[in-house]
């Protein structure tokens, strides 16, 4: 049930050469922010941070601002700077929910120091993520608090599904919805209100936020299951052991026919290492990748229509080539 790790190629939205200054200027705050006067502590909240991330959710936050201001302020940094804290707190609680031992190339916080203080940490990182979002007003502290509830009832959705040959499109774009896209969305929201912009554009960047994050996952499962190894740097089909089944295996079993038979009837249990690759193989010669790929792109599609209300410059044109990348990054997988 990981939360996305796995993409193989850099957002667009990194390149940008006044992303890079503000991306240092986030580093210094996210570290800043898991200070406490316990160095125990501080160490256990800062663990995942100083291993490093590609930092997405910042970066659309910080986009977001950009395209209608000339300089990222030290709020909107700030406002990054919650939704990272996020992102980094369901992580610790997401490597509880899966046994996890490595995370971004580093043992867990569970795996070297437990689940309780695991839990406890995730929840320190969640409870400053709040503590900042109220320092920037009302309305960004109450849509970063529904959106922890999204995510939550996101995550709840998966869990109470795994193992489940029957779970349906709906269900699984429900899941990715609170789990994955939400948080994108409130980050671009985010980084709107804070910079003052006005609302169309802002509501414009919540849509584009959310698109973004549908595309972010469909693409995460799709490398799960086509990439290899090598490319992942852990084992494929990771979802599949853990019963977790994504949009390319969901639209492979309603796709019927005797290989839609064979996968149905190696599913709803653990796998062994034999019964995986078995499982991977149907779904990679199906139509279910390229179906899914589709849907990505259903996606990518509502992420430019989005910017279409926004400024057009350099920061827009990057906006949108984003969610493109990230698919082509996997159809060519």
């Amino acid at each position: 049930m990981s939360l996305p790790s796995r993409l193989v190629e850099p957002s667009p939205l990194v390149g940008l050469p006044a992303m890079a200054r503000d991306l240092d200027r986030v580093e210094d705050a996210l570290r800043g922010s898991v200070q406490t006067p316990d160095p125990y502590l501080t160490q256990l909240a800062s663990h995942l941070i100083v291993a490093g991330g590609k930092r997405l959710r910042p970066v659309v936050a910080m986009a977001a601002a950009r395209t209608g201001v000339a300089s990222v302020s030290d709020d909107v940094v700030q406002g990054a700077v919650s939704v990272e804290l996020v992102h980094l707190g369901s992580l610790y609680h997401d490597d509880v929910i899966d046994e996890a031992e490595t995370r971004r190339g580093v043992d867990t916080v569970n795996a070297n120091w437990g689940n309780l203080q695991a839990i406890l940490a995730g929840d320190l990182l969640l409870a400053r993520a709040s503590e900042i979002a109220a320092s920037l007003g009302t309305e960004v502290a109450g849509l970063l608090a529904a959106t922890i509830s999204r995510l939550c009832m996101g995550q709840i959705s998966e869990i109470r599904r795994t193992y489940s040959p029957a779970r349906t499109e709906a269900e699984y774009l429900e899941s990715i919805d609170g789990k994955t896209a939400a948080l994108f969305a409130t980050s671009a929201r985010i980084g709107g209100i804070v910079a003052g912009l006005d609302r169309e554009r802002i509501d414009a960047l919540t849509t584009y936020g959310h698109a973004f994050g549908m595309v972010f996952q469909i693409v995460d499962d799709l490398l799960d299951l086509i990439a290899t190894e090598e490319q992942l740097g852990k084992p494929v089909g990771h979802d599949l052991v853990e019963g977790v089944y994504t949009l390319p295996v969901i639209r492979t079993l309603a796709a019927g026919g005797s290989a839609a038979d064979e996968l149905r009837d190696l599913l709803g249990a653990p796998l062994s290492a034999a019964e995986c690759d078995k499982a991977l193989a149907i779904v990679r010669s199906g139509s279910g990748v390229r179906e899914s790929l589709d849907v990505g792109a259903s996606y990518v599609v509502r992420a430019r229509e989005a910017c279409e209300a926004l400024t057009s410059g350099p920061v827009t044109d990057t906006l949108i080539a984003a969610p493109a990348a990230l698919l082509a990054s996997v159809a060519g997988t």
